[in-house]
């Protein structure tokens, strides 16, 4: 079963209060999404298995230990996710980047698929789908969906804020999935925006209206 971890760690904590204040302008604002991401990958890549081998160092013969071949791919949600690319790219270089471009019709709120270009091998490797923002919970479920349609059998999701209604979507629909995030806000607004939140999160990463 899957399950939610809060990432309570006081850098995260620290970085997501500066990420609220509606004054962090789009630099600081990308740099802070960026970190913040690349701290909750920490955790969530924290059951990777490891296998020993042998190197040599300066002195002598060490046993010591590498990630055992597991294949990652970071899969972010087009367009906000693409903000969180960096900060896990840096921690595991070799992963493969997939993107999903999903927009939430604003009559209906429900998503709509517009793209998708994933790894050949996506079905062989397990994926963390990334988006800043779990508010409805619409557009992860359309995107895990999407994933284990094309076989994908190990998937997590890793946002920086969730909302109680976005975590009770995704558990509902994929209850298989690991959800990680930094903290849960309180509710979603009649627009269906996480309250109290940081705003939309897309056009502040990349200074749009």
């Amino acid at each position: 079963m899957g399950e939610l971890h809060i990432i309570d760690h006081p850098l995260v904590q620290h970085k997501i209060s500066l990420l609220r204040d509606k004054n962090t302008g789009t630099k600081e604002f990308r740099e802070l999404v960026s970190e913040i991401a690349m701290l909750i990958c920490y955790e969530a890549t924290r059951d990777l298995p490891l296998k020993e081998i042998e190197m040599e160092t300066p002195l002598a013969v060490a046993k010591t230990k590498i990630i055992s071949g597991k294949k990652l791919a970071f899969i972010p949600i087009l367009r906000a996710g693409l903000g969180m690319v960096d900060g896990v790219s840096k921690l595991v270089p070799a992963a493969k980047i997939g993107h999903i471009g999903i927009f939430r019709d604003p009559d209906s709120k429900a998503p709509v698929q517009y793209y998708c270009k994933l790894p050949d091998d996506i079905s062989e490797r397990d994926s963390i789908i990334v988006d800043p923002m779990l508010a409805t919970g619409n557009s992860a479920v359309a995107a895990i969906e999407e994933l284990k349609k094309l076989g994908v059998k190990h998937i997590k999701f890793m946002c920086i804020i969730c909302s109680p209604e976005g975590v009770e979507a995704v558990k509902a629909a994929h209850p298989d999935v690991d959800i990680y995030a930094g903290v849960m806000d309180e509710r979603l607004n009649e627009d269906k925006y996480i309250v109290p939140g940081v705003g939309d999160a897309g056009d502040r990463i990349f200074g749009t209206k």
